[in-house]
């Protein structure tokens, strides 16, 4: 029987433990887990492994892109693209129609391989509308390198949750595998005409945000 409880604070969850083996430290970790997404709905993450150089380089590169000019910036407006990559600017996207438009500036991308010397998807095929090749600023060339570095370490992240996931439901710790690869797994897909489609696959992959919060002062 589920019940509503009152939480006072956001948890606080210590992901030390993330990759150890011993099962029992795995089990606990998963049932934090568990407690915070039934309870809260979210939670914080210390000890992630994401290098704190890493998130700085990304930080002053959005802020280094958000700063150029408008028209700058428009040069690669997501409305340019075929596959909803690039710049959205301020009301450029709307989720309210009560509204005018959201208050936010974005910047889309999608998997693409951080080795590539060039912008590309690598060449993974992916179904749905976002399908296709990431697009990036020409005026600044480390901003690829720098998103790239922390979109990589935040998947990596995402990968390390879902196998507690799985325990926090009482699941083999490898039953996500083989829904939430990056890029996605085709192998044995459904086609298009299934109803599971492979779409599927794409939707599970996003079930959780990642989002870093700068240090309260």
């Amino acid at each position: 029987m589920f019940t509503e409880t009152a939480f006072r604070q956001i948890p606080v969850i210590d992901f030390a433990n993330a990759s150890n083996s011993d099962p029992v430290l795995r089990r606990a970790l998963a049932a934090e887990l568990k407690d915070a997404c039934t309870n809260v709905g979210f939670f914080y993450i210390k000890n992630h492994g994401i290098p704190s150089d890493v998130i700085s380089a990304t930080v002053d590169a959005a802020q280094s892109f958000f700063s150029l000019p408008l028209a700058a910036k428009q040069e690669i407006d997501i409305h340019k693209s075929p596959n909803f990559k690039g710049y959205t600017a301020l009301l450029g996207e709307n989720t309210d129609p009560a509204n005018r438009g959201d208050l936010h500036e974005g910047f889309d991308i999608g998997w693409e391989p951080l080795e590539t010397s060039t912008p590309s998807n690598g060449g993974v095929r992916e179904d749905g509308a976002m399908a296709g090749v990431n697009v990036w600023p020409d005026v600044n060339h480390r901003f690829r390198q720098d998103v790239l570095t922390y979109y990589h370490a935040a998947v990596g992240l995402g990968l390390k949750l879902f196998p507690l996931f799985a325990l926090a439901l009482n699941l083999p710790e490898d039953w996500f595998n083989d829904k939430v690869r990056f890029p996605p797994w085709r192998e044995n897909c459904p086609n298009n005409g299934d109803k599971a489609s492979s779409e599927h696959i794409s939707v599970i992959s996003r079930r959780m945000t990642v989002i870093h919060v700068p240090a309260e002062g």
